[in-house]
């Protein structure tokens, strides 16, 4: 089954037919760096080096082909919503620096998308492919990587296969395309589709869940 891969740089808003909840995707320009590295994870998953498994098709990956869930977001998303059981190694931590040019970065960064979206200023995990190879040392098991979107676990999919890793999976799409239902067990205080969703977009999306449901009672 050919998937294809589309990554949109610009908001976007779009409703699910059939009365199902609206899916609300944010995404940010990517640097240089993040271009290059979803490029080689793309030629990844081209090749069937890293295989990608369509949220729906996840629980059967962990629960009758002995994939390990894991979830690569930032904790600040992580803690809203999370597979029960999922190992937890983010790509991406919060940048603690604050020499004068990081935090004029910084106020950029909070006018432009932090405001909007609730994401913290963040730099890539220097030491994240070390500490997937921690918890687990094994190249050959088999490793299902997650995100929110699905740009950040290409990423992440492709530092590992550069590590050493050759049963890699990659969650398409990402949470946010899953349903309700694909992950039976998931705790937190959100939906795992809505995780990734913070600041100003988050009450936005509770407006829009609010005047949907008036809709179809309606």
């Amino acid at each position: 089954m050919a998937i294809q891969l589309k990554l949109p740089y610009t908001s976007t808003l779009k409703h699910r037919k059939q009365g199902k909840p609206p899916i609300f995707n944010i995404s940010t320009p990517p640097t240089l760096q993040v271009h290059a590295s979803s490029s080689s994870a793309r030629q990844l998953i081209g090749s069937g080096a890293v295989r990608p498994i369509l949220p729906k098709d996840a629980a059967s990956a962990l629960n009758s082909e002995g994939f390990i869930l894991l979830d690569v977001r930032p904790a600040w998303e992580r803690e809203k919503a999370r597979v029960s059981g999922s190992m937890h190694v983010p790509l991406f931590v919060k940048d603690m620096d604050n020499s004068p040019i990081t935090l004029l970065k910084k106020w950029v960064h909070f006018g432009y998308i932090g405001l909007w979206t609730g994401q913290n200023f963040t730099m890539i995990n220097p030491d994240f492919v070390g500490q997937v190879e921690i918890a687990v040392p094994d190249k050959d098991a088999k490793l299902l990587v997650a995100c929110g979107e699905g740009l950040r676990s290409m990423m992440a999919a492709s530092k590992l296969h550069g590590g050493g890793y050759r049963n890699l999976g990659w969650l398409a799409g990402g949470f946010n395309r899953a349903n309700d239902g694909d992950f039976p067990d998931v705790e937190g205080t959100e939906k795992l589709q809505y995780a990734t969703i913070g600041g100003v977009s988050y009450y936005f999306l509770q407006l829009l869940i609010l005047l949907q449901a008036v809709g179809e009672r309606s």
